[in-house]
């Protein structure tokens, strides 16, 4: 067999980078050098100055785009920064229709910078296609799709979105961070560029920030190669080395935490205390066919939503098991806060009309057991309980 014929979890481990040539080390080497001993005047070789390459961060760069299915792949000190780069492939009076849930940091960059650059923008809901259709202009050059998207978990057809951007001749982008290459490979649905915040599932450990982004055609790959030589938000070598080891147990983490997220949907769905719950893997989820239909599985992230925000803050008091905080894609098990964490940048009116209410958490779902989870929940959801009984009494 060749390694183009492994299986997705065998070539996490098993790729051109499975040991070093010089050594046989099965680690791949941490280079720390910033600029490298050219030897003629007049050729220069593959490697003269950090920034343009570095050979730590060309293996991560090489296996991620050999995972996500592209000719090319870039590594960024973030997931701002590959998003941002990528944005810089459009022009002054170029017109981008985007997901209107979309992550909070991706709509501050559209809203307060790419305006000033002179880029227009149309906010949609990408789960209705007609939407999306009326909000395209003369001078639409890209669709900007996140997918599930973040915080509610929507879920928009790629495929009809990048043939809608085709015939528009615009590119297409999907922000890949929720399910990673394990369950959806964006670029074979039609995709132009594959963007992910490597400091989530990818690393999987809480421990880096790095971004990825990914293209399938070799002109666009030189676009974008320019650019990130250019703007130079490059990732680190001691950074590429951690996601490069987090990749290697991404199906096994991903795997379980995704069992997990099923049954805390399950059981959220049916708690009296919760208004709504947000996961593609449930079948009362709105896209849940066409998760199936375009992804290995519905992830390891949810959303759901309490009352309102008194009683947001009293589970959060009493909730013992899961670390509140910014990001997701752990081994922990993470709460997160929208409204004044991820999304804290997009204005009070503009979240509630997306649904992001001051009653909604986020949760990305760790290698805890998930029974123990319930119970911590449950013990939670019993103060929120008392504290309503209480406040309905008048005491």
């Amino acid at each position: 067999m060749t390694i183009d014929e492994y299986s997705f979890e065998t070539r996490l481990l098993h790729n051109q980078h499975k040991w070093d040539p010089a050594t046989g080390a099965v680690s791949v080497p941490i280079q720390h050098a910033s600029t490298f001993h050219q030897f003629d005047v007049d050729t220069f070789g593959k490697y003269d100055y950090a920034r343009s390459s570095n050979p730590t961060r060309e293996a991560l760069e090489e296996i991620i785009a050999e995972l996500e299915g592209g000719v090319k792949g870039f590594a960024f000190s973030s997931g701002m920064a590959a998003i941002s780069t990528a944005f810089l492939l459009l022009s002054a009076g170029d017109h981008v229709v985007i997901t209107e849930d979309v992550y909070g940091g991706t709509y501050r960059m559209v809203t307060e910078v790419l305006s000033r650059l002179g880029i227009e923008y149309t906010f949609v809901d990408m789960t209705e296609l007609n939407e999306v259709k009326q909000a395209i202009q003369p001078n639409t050059k890209l669709l900007y799709v996140e997918t599930p998207s973040n915080p509610t978990l929507k879920v928009t057809d790629i495929r009809a979105i990048t043939q809608l951007a085709k015939e528009h001749n615009a590119l297409t982008f999907v922000d890949n961070t929720f399910l990673s290459p394990a369950l959806q490979k964006p670029l074979e649905l039609g995709a132009d560029v594959v963007l992910h915040s490597a400091t989530k599932f990818l690393s999987g450990h809480s421990d880096v920030v790095a971004g990825l982004a990914v293209v399938k055609d070799e002109a666009l790959a030189k676009r974008l190669y320019f650019l990130q030589n250019s703007f130079g938000a490059i990732l680190g070598v001691q950074d590429a080395w951690l996601v490069l080891r987090g990749l290697k147990t991404l199906h096994v983490r991903l795997e379980q935490s995704q069992k997990s997220a099923l049954k805390l949907a399950q059981f959220l769905e049916s708690h009296p205390l919760v208004k709504n719950v947000y996961y593609p893997g449930l079948e009362t989820h709105p896209q849940y066919a066409l998760q199936q239909s375009q992804a290995n599985g519905p992830g390891a992230v949810l959303s759901f939503e309490l009352s309102d925000a008194a009683a947001l803050k009293t589970f959060h008091a009493h909730v013992k098991i899961p670390v509140f905080a910014v990001s997701l894609g752990g081994v922990e098990t993470i709460l997160s806060y929208p409204a004044k964490m991820s999304h804290a940048a997009m204005p009070r009116e503009e979240r509630e009309k997306r649904g992001i209410t001051d009653g909604l958490v986020r949760l990305s779902v760790g290698l805890e057991n998930p029974d123990d989870l319930i119970k911590d929940f449950n013990q939670a959801f019993e103060k929120v309980r008392n504290n309503e009984l209480v406040l309905q009494r008048g005491e």
